[in-house]
C-alpha cells in the first residue's frame, strides 16, 4: 500500500459458485503503481477460494495440502506482471544477507534451466507480444516438470516467501492423497475447483493497462523480468481506477465460471491466462 496517501474504503462483494464473500479494501486515492493493489486482490482471491474449500469439506472431502508437502513446488508456476513487480519489491526489502541467499538460488535455478535447454524457451514465453494459448504451454510445462527443479524460493520444503507467494500457488489445492502429488504428470491428482483465478485476473488487468498479451512470466525468471521492465512497473494510475479495472476482470472470470455450471472439475492442473 502506498505510504502517506489518503485512502478510500470499498466493500467488494463476489458471488461465486460456492457462495458470496465480502471484503473491505482500502485503496489509495492518488496515483499508485499496480503493486499497491496486488496484496489486497490476492487476499480477495483467497477469500473466494476459502468458500470452495468449505464447500468441498462439507461434501466430505479433505484438503491434502500441508506445510512441508512441496511436490507442486517443482511445477512451472506462471505469474502475472503485477506480481513480478511486487515480488521484486519484496525481495529488495529483505536484509542484505537474506536477499543474497535467495538471489543465489535464483541464479542456480537459471543455470540449471540453461543447461537443460529450457532457458531460452522460458524467456520467449515471458517476453512474447503474442497471446499464447494453453496448448502452446504443454510441452514446456512437461519438460520443466521433468527436471523436478525446486522453486528457488523453497527452503526445507517450505515456502520462504509465503506471505508474498504468487496467486497461482495459493490457488492450487488438491483433495486426492498427498502421495499422488509425487508424480503430478502421471497420477490422477484432483485439484480443488477455482472459480476465479486471481493470477489470470491480474494478467488480464495488466494487459488492459499497458497493452499486449495477458502475460505469463515463469517464476524463476520473475525478478529479472521485473528488472528489465522496471519503467513499466513504475507507471502509476489513480487507485480507484486501478481497482475498477481489476474487479472488471475478476467479475468477467466469475461470469465465465457460472456459465459453465453445472459441471464437474476437469482434473487439469492450473494453466496460464487465456
Amino acid at each position: 500500500m502506498a505510504q502517506n496517501q489518503p485512502v478510500e474504503r470499498f466493500e467488494v462483494s463476489l458471488n461465486t459458485p460456492a457462495g458470496q464473500c465480502t471484503s473491505p479494501l482500502n485503496v489509495p486515492t492518488g496515483l499508485v503503481p499496480v503493486t499497491a493493489l496486488v496484496p489486497s486482490l490476492r487476499r480477495l482471491g483467497e477469500q473466494a477460494q476459502a468458500l470452495e474449500e468449505r464447500r468441498t469439506v462439507d461434501a466430505g472431502a479433505a484438503i491434502s495440502c500441508r506445510k512441508g508437502c512441496a511436490a507442486c513446488c517443482r511445477m512451472l508456476v506462471p505469474i502475472s506482471a503485477p506480481e513480478a513487480f511486487a515480488l521484486r519489491d519484496s525481495i529488495q526489502a529483505l536484509p542484505e544477507s537474506r536477499r543474497a541467499t535467495i538471489l543465489q538460488r535464483v541464479t542456480e535455478a537459471r543455470t540449471r534451466l540453461e543447461q537443460a535447454g529450457l532457458l531460452a524457451r522460458l524467456i520467449d514465453l515471458a517476453e512474447t507480444e503474442r497471446q499464447l494459448l494453453d496448448d502452446e504451454f504443454e510441452a514446456t510445462n512437461r519438460d520443466y516438470y521433468a527436471l523436478r527443479l525446486p522453486c528457488p524460493f523453497l527452503e526445507n520444503e517450505a515456502c520462504s516467501i509465503y506471505e508474498d507467494r504468487p496467486a497461482a500457488c495459493r490457488e492450487l489445492l488438491v483433495t486426492t492423497p498427498a502421495e499422488l502429488c509425487q508424480d503430478l504428470a502421471r497420477n490422477p491428482v484432483r485439484p480443488l475447483p477455482v472459480a476465479v483465478r486471481m493470477s489470470t485476473a491480474l494478467a488480464l488487468w495488466w494487459s488492459e493497462l499497458v497493452g499486449g498479451p495477458a502475460r505469463l512470466i515463469p517464476l524463476p525468471l520473475a525478478l529479472e523480468w521485473a528488472d528489465r521492465h522496471a519503467a513499466e512497473g513504475n507507471r502509476t494510475w489513480p487507485g480507484p481506477q486501478l481497482l475498477d479495472k481489476a474487479l472488471d476482470k475478476v467479475w468477467r472470470l466469475l461470469s465465465e465460471a457460472f456459465a459453465h455450471q453445472p459441471g464437474t472439475p476437469t482434473g487439469k492442473l492450473p494453466q496460464g491466462p487465456t
